[in-house]
């Protein structure tokens, strides 16, 4: 028998959740601060320093914009990408009533509840976790306004073909227009996982509608935005004063909004490296872990898969043992979406990728970050080898 592997008590646990939440970037909450206190202001008031507070939300909305590569116009701030995912699918089918909409079988509930509150079809994936092109050709049919399919799982970290699958529905639009079919189709990716590691152009992903959230990328929880391109007609759900050109609602969440813009152009700005460094963590974490487990299996794309993602199977453990001695050990990990963490059904993620009950309810993810290195990476692997 294993002894026990406890990670020093005097120091902070090794935190291998990111996919769930990120801290606060020291310079996002500088940022923020004014906010809160000297330029508290709402901005829909007419005095001047409200003005400037009003002012200071629009350059946050163009330096979203510029990042994104659309128009100030096209950003629509959120609480979060729950929010914005209800907005796009409910504003998007309450605008087209007689339509349907077609989701992917791994999204998030985000999206897969408000969807099935409508005509609907989902999308089936390999067991790598990537949508079939050819099964999304079959689905679509005259009354598909909305394709909605996330950029990358924020379970096993398989990032999709955004862009082809936007060319695939650009033919199919074509073909509509030769048809006299007037009715739009539109492309939504939900993006949260993917601005530290991924390219979020909108025009060369062909996105007419994405999602993110400031919580997932060292910003402030309950932030986010709906990008929604100029062309597309959808329906607000939340009405009131008029604010965001009248299709969200509320006074705006000022330093909110102002902590989420300073994130998303840091992830940016940095995700060339931080990916580069996490691939090699990754690949260490991987490696270290077929060492100690000859039959681990890594769920997921290893080839299309974001850096920082390593879920893997533990044939006949039992995931809710594990992460609770982890816990007690100071690692902190995960079974799979925290939005999930307290519903008992396995992971409709990995059922969905052909994954039996039993291996998902002995499934575990580790999610990598800024503070993340290779001491932690080894030290983690030694804590699970002393609880199996």
């Amino acid at each position: 028998m294993r002894p026990p592997f406890i990670i020093d008590s005097m120091k902070q646990p090794l935190y291998f959740d990111y996919a769930a939440a990120t801290p606060l970037d020291p310079e996002v909450l500088a940022a923020m601060q004014p906010y809160f206190t000297d330029r508290f202001y709402n901005p829909s008031a007419t005095y001047l320093p409200a003005v400037g507070v009003k002012k200071d939300i629009e350059a946050a909305r163009s330096q979203v914009a510029q990042v994104i590569g659309s128009r100030p116009s096209e950003i629509i701030f959120t609480s979060g990408a729950t929010e914005a995912n209800n907005l796009v699918i409910h504003g998007v089918l309450k605008q087209y009533p007689e339509a349907n909409v077609l989701v992917s079988s791994i999204e998030h509930d985000s999206v897969l509840l408000p969807a099935r509150q409508y005509a609907h079809k989902e999308i089936p994936v390999t067991e790598q976790g990537v949508i079939d092109l050819e099964k999304v050709a079959g689905l679509v049919d005259d009354q598909t306004v909305l394709v909605s399919v996330m950029y990358a799982n924020n379970e096993v970290g398989t990032i999709q073909p955004i862009h082809q699958l936007s060319l695939l529905l650009q033919d199919i639009r074509r073909q509509r227009r030769h048809n006299g079919n007037t009715l739009p189709l539109y492309l939504h990716t939900d993006a949260a996982q993917t601005p530290s590691y991924l390219d979020l152009h909108v025009a060369r992903l062909g996105a007419d509608f994405m999602t993110l959230n400031g919580g997932k990328i060292y910003g402030p929880k309950q932030t986010g935005i709906v990008f929604a391109g100029s062309q597309t007609r959808f329906a607000p759900q939340i009405l009131g004063g008029g604010h965001e050109r009248g299709l969200r609602a509320g006074t705006e969440n000022v330093p909110g909004i102002i902590g989420f813009s300073k994130a998303l152009q840091a992830a940016q700005d940095r995700r060339h490296d931080e990916t580069k460094r996490l691939q090699t963590l990754q690949k260490l974490c991987i490696d270290e872990l077929q060492k100690v487990f000859p039959d681990v299996i890594i769920n997921g794309s290893l080839k299309n898969r974001l850096p920082n993602n390593v879920h893997i199977t533990l044939p006949g453990s039992d995931n809710e043992r594990i992460l609770m001695a982890l816990d007690d050990a100071g690692v902190l990990c995960a079974a799979g979406s925290a939005c999930s963490a307290s519903n008992e059904e396995p992971s409709h993620v990995l059922r969905a990728m052909g994954i039996s009950d039993a291996d998902a309810q002995s499934s575990l993810r580790f999610t990598m970050g800024r503070s993340t290195d290779e001491a932690a990476v080894q030290q983690a692997v030694q804590a699970l080898a002393a609880i199996r």
